[in-house]
């Protein structure tokens, strides 16, 4: 990567030693994909970032996964009834909904949504409007759910810091999902949905810190804020005591809703004193507004796909959640086989819960909680509670 770097000749010695270090520290193997649009520059041919080059891409990882999903679930594509596709960077005219309908010869009443902007949580973003719009079909109905991220179109020619991360973290890569909520798919379904949450920051840190701008020169590119760890940990912790109650056991719902009962309590309280000019009661009642109760989830789940944004995103998590490796070995491995494939991660991780941990193996009645992050900021988690060993089933 460093080498395909400098051979786009834009870069200085100080960024290249720059993405040196960061690729070393990244946890990422030596067997990471990257898109032949600039793996090329290696032969001596400059870097193709054209829209032709980003829809090959996006045309060779979407095609290759619908294709051994259908075939894996023994589903005819014009079976389809809602197709969901999310991909943050890369939304061209007409949509990847559209390439992978004509590709596949889906039926034209399909529902279909093509999400962008979202970044690496939409996957679970998708699989909660999947799960919405099935539920608003009296007869049940079948879905399909694609995640990915186009590498081509955006590879950071510039020198800024901020910037240069986005051309260490992410990897080519893709995963797609077959849901359903007819009856008769209820015997072969290998996972059950049980919960899906989604929390929104709304401040101008949340918006700010994974932001796609210019640079000074004009380079296009995505920025990172410094703030991004704190910004996404308070977001995490909103989502887990959301998601806590529908999951927990009762002794770790008490302290749950006394943390919440506590925080509107407090809050109300200062609104009240602020009200009548009491400003000293007022602040007395923020400052001891009690943080989110973030409780043990290992009482409650088995298996944890943290999404492989780094190691220090999964290190953190390790570290707040009181995991075990075990528990982190997924997303250790999908970070070191695969890299950083965006929304698409948490699902090679599961893969390979399923198929290659030795440490904490699947079994039925086992649950699965999947966390990921995304710009805005985002945080997203969802449930899963694992229903059979039938390698032929989808989820």
């Amino acid at each position: 990567i460093v080498e395909m770097m400098r051979m786009q000749g834009t870069f200085t010695d100080e960024s290249l030693s720059f993405m040196r270090r960061i690729l070393e520290r990244s946890g990422t193997g030596q067997a990471t994909a990257w898109p032949p649009g600039i793996v090329q520059s290696l032969e001596g041919k400059p870097a193709d970032n054209s829209i032709e080059g980003s829809r090959k891409e996006a045309e060779f990882v979407i095609t290759d996964v619908v294709a051994k999903a259908l075939k894996k679930c023994k589903l005819q594509a014009k079976e389809v009834d809602i197709l969901v596709i999310n991909c943050s960077l890369f939304s061209p005219t007409p949509s990847l909904c559209a390439m992978v309908i004509s590709k596949f010869g889906m039926r034209g009443d399909v529902q279909s949504y093509n999400l962008s902007g979202m970044g690496c949580s939409a996957s679970l973003i998708s699989v909660d409007l999947a799960k919405n719009l099935l539920n608003n079909r009296t007869l049940g109905g079948t879905a399909l759910v694609i995640s990915t991220e186009t590498i081509t179109p955006n590879l950071y020619k510039g020198n800024e810091k901020g910037f240069l991360l986005q051309n260490t973290l992410f990897r080519c890569g893709g995963a797609a999902i077959v849901l359903s909520n007819k009856f008769s798919d209820g015997r072969r379904a290998k996972y059950k949905l049980l919960n899906t949450v989604r929390v929104q920051g709304t401040g101008p840190a949340d918006y700010e810190c994974v932001y796609e701008t210019q640079d000074k020169e004009g380079n296009r590119g995505v920025t990172l804020s410094k703030d991004i760890v704190k910004v996404a940990g308070k977001c995490m912790e909103k989502n887990l005591t959301t998601l806590g109650p529908h999951v927990l056991p009762i002794s770790e719902q008490i302290p749950v809703g006394v943390s919440i009962a506590g925080r509107w309590a407090l809050k109300k309280a200062a609104t009240m004193f602020i009200k009548f000019g009491m400003d000293t009661p007022a602040k007395w009642c923020l400052n001891n507004v009690p943080r989110h109760y973030v409780p043990d989830f290992k009482r409650a789940v088995d298996h944890f796909c943290i999404h492989a944004g780094g190691r220090a995103v999964i290190d953190g998590i390790e570290k707040n959640l009181k995991l075990e490796l075990f528990h982190t070995e997924p997303s250790r491995a999908a970070l070191h086989n695969y890299g950083n494939t965006s929304s698409s991660s948490i699902w090679y991780e599961l893969a390979y819960a399923e198929q290659t941990q030795k440490s904490n193996p699947m079994k039925n009645g086992h649950r699965v909680m999947q966390v990921a992050f995304g710009s805005g900021f985002k945080c997203t988690s969802a449930v899963w509670l694992r229903m059979g060993d039938n390698k032929e089933a989808g989820v």
